[in-house]
C-alpha cells in the first residue's frame, strides 16, 4: 500500500532524572502522534523468545483506568435467560505444553517468567476497558478484542495466543480465542490441536451454529475457535448481517467471557479492517525492528472503526534500565 519506512528515533533532550521508563519509552518512540487524535493510544512491551529486555507498561488512556474489580456484575448472572445459553463441547482437547514451552510462549501451569509479568499488564490494562465499556452498556462488543499487525512477520499469533493463555488463568472470567486468519490460520498449530468446522462455516451457512465450532482445551477457562473453512470471499461473508448474530452468540448469556480474535494482517488482508467493527478494542502489534511509521499509520487508519486502538511493542532488545522483569519471584534475598 506505501512504501515502508523505520520507525525514527526523534533527537530529544535528555530525560529529566525523575523520569520514569513508562514516560522516557514515551518520548523516545512518540507513538501517540501515529493515531487520530479520537483513539486512545498506548504502548506496551513484549519481549519475543530468546531476546533480552523489555519496555514495559502501558501509556494512560484518556478515560482513567477503572479500579481493579470483577469484569462481570453480578446482576448479569442472575438475569434470566432469554435464549439458549452458547454451551460448549465437553470434550477436552490437551495443549502440547512443551511445544509452548520451544516457541518461548507462556506455559500453564509453569513458573512466573518475564513473558507471563509482561503478558499480565496488558491484560489487566484490556480486561480493565472492557469492564469500564459494560458500565457504559457497550454490550457484546465490550468483550470482543481484535489482535493484528501492519505486515505478516511482526508476531500477531504469538502476541494473541499468550494474550488467551493470561487471560486463562484469570479466576471471574474465561476466553475464547478465534483464528480469523482465514487465509493463513495458524492458532491451531500453534497449541498443538487439530482443525475442524470454525467461523466461516458459521457464517457460510445459517444451519451451523458456531458454538459447535468450539474447541475444549485442558488448559482451564481456555477455548479455541478455528477459522473453518477457506474461501475468496471472507470479506464479504464478514460484511453480511449474519457476522454480529454469530459473533453475539459467542458471548451469548456468557458476560464473564473475552473473545481475542486472531486477525490477518491489517494491510496485507481486508477482514482485519472487517472485523474491526465488531470489536471495542483492537491491539496492533509493532515489531520494533521491522515496522515502519508509514505502514503503522496505514494500518491504524484501516481499523479506525474500531473505537480504542492500542498499540504493542514486540521484539525489543534493549532494557534501559537493565532490569529482568519477572525476576522478583526468583529472588531469595
Amino acid at each position: 500500500m506505501t512504501e515502508q519506512s523505520r520507525i525514527s528515533v526523534p533527537a530529544q533532550d535528555t530525560p529529566a532524572r525523575g523520569s520514569s521508563l513508562i514516560e522516557r519509552a514515551a518520548e523516545r518512540f512518540d507513538f501517540a502522534s501515529y493515531l487520530a487524535p479520537r483513539i486512545d493510544s498506548a504502548t506496551m512491551g513484549v519481549q519475543e523468545p530468546r531476546q533480552a529486555g523489555i519496555v514495559a507498561s502501558p501509556l494512560p488512556l484518556t478515560e482513567a483506568a477503572p479500579a481493579p474489580a470483577s469484569f462481570f456484575d453480578d446482576e448479569d448472572l442472575d438475569r434470566p435467560a432469554a435464549e439458549r445459553p452458547a454451551v460448549f463441547s465437553a470434550k477436552r482437547h490437551p495443549i502440547e505444553r512443551d511445544q509452548l514451552r520451544e516457541a518461548g510462549m507462556i506455559v500453564p501451569e509453569g513458573s512466573v517468567t518475564a513473558l507471563l509479568e509482561e503478558f499480565r499488564i496488558v491484560k489487566r490494562q484490556l480486561l480493565s476497558h472492557a469492564a469500564s465499556l459494560r458500565r457504559q452498556n457497550a454490550g457484546a462488543k465490550a468483550q470482543r478484542v481484535l489482535i493484528s499487525s501492519p505486515h505478516p512477520g511482526e508476531g500477531k499469533t504469538y502476541c494473541a495466543v499468550n494474550l488467551a493463555l493470561s487471560i486463562a488463568a484469570e479466576k471471574e472470567c474465561d476466553v475464547l480465542l478465534v483464528d480469523a486468519d482465514f487465509a493463513k490460520p495458524s492458532v491451531l498449530s500453534a497449541l498443538g490441536l487439530t482443525g475442524g468446522p470454525g467461523l466461516m462455516d458459521a457464517l457460510m451457512d445459517d444451519k451451523v451454529d458456531v458454538a459447535d465450532c468450539v474447541i475444549g482445551t485442558d488448559i482451564p477457562g481456555l477455548w479455541v475457535l478455528p477459522a473453518g473453512n477457506t474461501t475468496t470471499n471472507d470479506s464479504e461473508y464478514l460484511a453480511s448481517s449474519r457476522t454480529e448474530k454469530v459473533l453475539d452468540r459467542l458471548t451469548q448469556n456468557a458476560p464473564h467471557r473475552m473473545v481475542i480474535f486472531d486477525s490477518p494482517p491489517a494491510l496485507a488482508a481486508s477482514p482485519a479492517a472487517e472485523l474491526a467493527k465488531y470489536v471495542s478494542q483492537a491491539l496492533v502489534i509493532v515489531r520494533a525492528d521491522m515496522t515502519g511509521k508509514r505502514a503503522l499509520e496505514d494500518a491504524v487508519s484501516l481499523l479506525a472503526a474500531c473505537p480504542n486502538i492500542q498499540l504493542l511493542l514486540n521484539a525489543i532488545h534493549f532494557s534501559p534500565s537493565g532490569r529482568r522483569f519477572g525476576s522478583y519471584y526468583g529472588y531469595s534475598g
